[in-house]
């Protein structure tokens, strides 16, 4: 499988494994709609991870998840050995509609299935990952798969709203395990209290974790670090047709940037520089998701169409 690759990097680059959900989604937006399309934040934060780094897949799926989706994860050489197949019901499905400016969206229909009982199951070969993205997946089974990791891990964490407001303090003891939580402005602002980024921002490193990004949507992303504060903006995109799983890919791209740089074998501790750099690619692989729905751009974009994204991003903000 061809990756990306670091020009002042040769070594082989970390593991990567990813937590979450494989889902079927129904998506409306004010342009068009997909039924029944390839998602989940397992789905899109594998696939984007899979561009940098080997990536590996915990997750559940139903009776009915059809052999081309499981070949379109295989196609990016993603390990599939932590994906389990529950006979005994359908995928998680979720349908959503977007608003005019896709700022917002609704909720229409949500039906956990099987993965209401799903407990994931690490293989063995997977306790050795370099690096674990805990996907937006309830916090008691982030934490039961950051335990299970040990020490030598860079563990990082999304969350949802949903989690904030029922799961508030089974989060708040995830945060105190975490080296990296990435979450959006209006989620920081509802679990801080804070209604000032800045300050959302510094008070979710006080709850625990080292380093805290703080994703804007189409405004961007701000890095809080020990050594900085960093801001970036997005890639500019034209062709905007659902932004269902950028913030996803956006982790899973993260994780697998950094895994380039950090290389395998021995626990990874990304610094300042190289977290920035990382963040840059992220930015403009969760730029691609958005302009198609599913995966399907993800999927058909290239290393090459990333690459020189991240060329033109990076002249955009160099002064």
């Amino acid at each position: 499988m061809k990756r990306l690759t670091h020009p002042r990097h040769s070594h082989e680059p970390a593991a990567v494994l990813v937590v979450g959900s494989v889902a079927y989604d129904d998506i409306i937006t004010p342009r068009a709609s997909g039924e029944r399309i390839l998602g989940g934040s397992a789905s899109y934060a594998a696939l984007a991870a899979s561009y940098f780094a080997p990536t590996r897949l915990v997750g559940v799926v139903g009776h009915d998840f059809a052999p081309h989706d499981l070949a379109r994860l295989r196609a990016r050489d993603i390990d599939l050995a932590g994906l389990q197949v529950d006979p005994t019901g359908p995928t998680f499905h979720w349908k959503g509609r977007y608003h005019e400016n896709f700022n917002r969206r609704d909720t229409l229909e949500i039906h956990l299935n099987v993965f209401e009982r799903f407990r994931p199951q690490l293989p063995e070969h997977y306790k050795n990952s370099e690096y674990a993205l805990l996907g937006n997946i309830h916090p008691a089974l982030q934490r039961h798969v950051r335990a299970a990791l040990g020490k030598n891990v860079f563990a990082a964490a999304d969350t949802i709203d949903l989690w904030i407001k029922t799961t508030h303090d089974e989060l708040l003891a995830l945060l105190r395990e975490l080296d990296l939580f990435v979450i959006n402005d209006t989620e920081a602002e509802l679990l801080t209290g804070e209604t000032n980024l800045i300050r959302a921002g510094h008070a979710l490193r006080a709850k625990g974790p080292r380093i805290v990004i703080v994703k804007k949507g189409e405004h961007g992303a701000y890095l809080f670090h020990p050594d900085g504060l960093f801001a970036l903006p997005a890639y500019p995109v034209v062709e905007l047709h659902d932004p269902t799983g950028a913030g996803d890919s956006f982790a899973g791209a993260l994780l697998g940037a950094l895994a380039i740089q950090t290389g395998a074998g021995k626990p990874p501790t990304p610094t300042f520089a190289q977290i920035k750099e990382a963040m840059l690619f992220a930015t403009v692989v969760a730029s691609l998701t958005v302009e198609a729905f599913s995966c399907d751009r993800l999927e058909s974009a290239g290393i090459a169409e990333i690459q020189k994204r991240a060329n033109e991003l990076r002249a955009m903000v160099t002064v």
